[in-house]
């Protein structure tokens, strides 16, 4: 059993890497370089054929074809949850984990970056987010698959957006600061 994760330097690879560092997923770090193309090269695009990262390559002879590739963060984060992680044993466990993962990659993600929304739709979200954070982790009582995909974006804040005023949202700000505190958050971003 071997996984390997490919991503870039400030790339979205970070949310899975953070995550398997969190639960000691064991898996080897590929480093593309993004500026000189390598992620558009053969060798990569027979992994993720759009020529993003990241991807994940799940090698076990227990899958079908003893290899899986996966791209999208949250469709990696999401996976590595269940297979590894030990959670969304469920139903119920899966649909809160793909509706966190997915609301940090679409709507988290839109707000934050496209800079019309950022006006207009961010303010509602960390409103509600606020209170959300304040009831401690989004799935229960333990750290999760969707803590981490959330608490990225959110701890994404003060390194892209120093200018954004955060003190309407202290359990917002809460969550940041103990996002930053963590050392598996801290080796993986550290080296960002």
């Amino acid at each position: 059993m071997a996984l390997t994760l490919y991503g870039g330097a400030r790339s979205r690879a970070s949310m899975p890497r953070w995550y398997m560092e969190e639960r000691g997923i064991p898996y080897t770090w590929q480093l593309l370089d993004m500026e000189a193309g390598e992620h558009r090269q053969e060798g990569f695009t027979a992994i993720n054929p759009f020529g993003k990262v990241p991807a994940l390559v799940d090698e076990d002879p227990a899958l079908p074809g003893g290899r899986l590739q996966l791209f999208e963060s949250g469709a990696i984060l999401l996976y590595l949850a269940e297979r590894y992680g030990g959670e969304c044993q469920t139903a119920a466990e899966r649909g809160l984990a793909q509706q966190w993962v997915l609301f940090a990659n679409a709507t988290l993600a839109t707000a934050l970056f496209v800079p019309s929304n950022r006006e207009r739709e961010f303010p509602r979200l960390m409103e509600v987010l606020d209170r959300k954070l304040g009831e401690g982790p989004l799935m229960g009582t333990t750290w999760s698959v969707a803590d981490c995909a959330v608490n990225a974006y959110l701890a994404y804040l003060p390194i892209f957006f120093p200018q954004i005023d955060l003190s309407p949202f202290p359990q917002v700000q809460a969550t940041i600061a103990a996002t930053q505190q963590r050392p598996a958050y801290q080796l993986v971003m550290g080296q960002r």
